[in-house]
């Protein structure tokens, strides 16, 4: 698997380096930052890196010019976080489900029940917090990588061949998880068989009945159409849909002083703006879901229904600590502190 995997990646990083050759000439008076997407255009990944790229482009005079890589585009996310590290992305989105296989410190947005219900709350910590920062971007820099941001991309929905509102309704039900330790021991501490699937597979794994549900925000769903596959739709208010923006370590430390300011405060820019998008592009796709497939049923669990699940998945906190160590507890009781008063 590993063989396939490294045959794989090589294969993805000749293309793409030669088809940089062929662009070279026309580039050589100006600075490129290559960034990949783990989403398709028009996903919330989507609207931040253009919304990105306007700005960089716009007050760079020019002189820097960022290139989107959307999904597909240069393989699975796996595959783009893995060519941020060669240097051959500068920048790339890697959400922490997947990411957090790599740096298991980022699994700490994995925890349900770990976020308030308040989303400015949430978005403001996950995108300041000084431990946080230093916690995770420690661990990255380990990797060869830089953690330059990270935002909320919605709640995480349950779309399901049946109805789920307490745990004895996963028995016998196979939930296509991300692979990713925490997500995997939490659907089965619920009960369900967790099974770690490929996005790009999931579509058709819903359709031939080999999993029974998937679960990622609406936006997602309605994008990737797995509503056409599925009955139900599902808020276990258990947890957010979490992505960080990492960039290759060493580029970004060869980068002048005035590069790394803009990098800074582009990417404190875009906070609020993208909660902003990403609400209103979830809101949008979840109209357009009801429009084209009527028969769908939406529920959202109540607190008691939730506190069932969130009682299952207590363990889950420990088996981080246990994971990450001491830095696992520094992280969660920063976190704890800052949004306790919200939970």
């Amino acid at each position: 698997m590993k063989m396939r995997y490294l045959l794989r990646l090589f294969m993805v990083t000749l293309t793409f380096s030669l088809s940089l050759s062929v662009q070279a000439s026309s580039e050589e008076e100006r600075v490129v930052w290559r960034f990949g997407l783990e989403e398709i255009e028009g996903s919330v990944q989507d609207i931040y890196a253009k919304e990105f790229k306007r700005i960089i482009e716009e007050k760079s005079g020019g002189e820097v010019v960022v290139d989107i890589y959307s999904y597909g585009t240069l393989g699975e996310s796996e595959d783009l976080t893995a060519l941020t590290t060669l240097g051959t992305l500068q920048l790339t989105h890697a959400s922490v489900g997947i990411i957090g296989s790599l740096v298991p410190e980022m699994q700490v947005f994995n925890i349900p029940y770990i976020y308030s219900h308040d989303d400015e709350l949430n978005q403001s910590v996950i995108a300041s917090n000084p431990t946080l920062y230093e916690v995770l971007g420690n661990a990255l820099i380990d990797q060869d990588l830089r953690l330059m941001t990270l935002y909320l991309e919605g709640d995480m929905v349950w779309s399901t061949n049946q109805e789920v509102v307490k745990p004895s309704d996963f028995k016998q039900f196979r939930m296509r998880v991300m692979n990713s330790p925490l997500v995997i021991e939490s659907f089965q501490l619920y009960g369900a068989d967790a099974v770690p699937l490929p996005y790009s597979q999931v579509y058709g794994a819903l359709q031939a009945n080999i999993v029974d549900g998937q679960t990622n925000p609406v936006f997602s769903i309605e994008e990737m159409k797995f509503y056409e596959v599925t009955e139900y739709m599902i808020w276990p208010g258990k947890q957010k849909f979490t992505t960080s923006v990492i960039a290759n370590q060493a580029w970004y430390l060869s980068l002048s002083p005035e590069h790394k300011a803009l990098l800074r405060e582009t990417f404190q820019g875009l906070s609020d703006y993208i909660l902003e998008k990403q609400q209103a592009l979830n809101k949008k796709q979840l109209a357009t879901i009801k429009a084209f497939k009527p028969s769908m049923t939406f529920i959202t669990l109540n607190r008691s229904q939730q506190n069932a699940f969130k009682k299952l998945a207590e363990p889950v906190r420990s088996r981080y600590v246990e994971l990450v160590g001491k830095p696992g507890e520094r992280v969660l009781e920063a976190l704890d502190e800052a949004l306790a008063h919200k939970k």
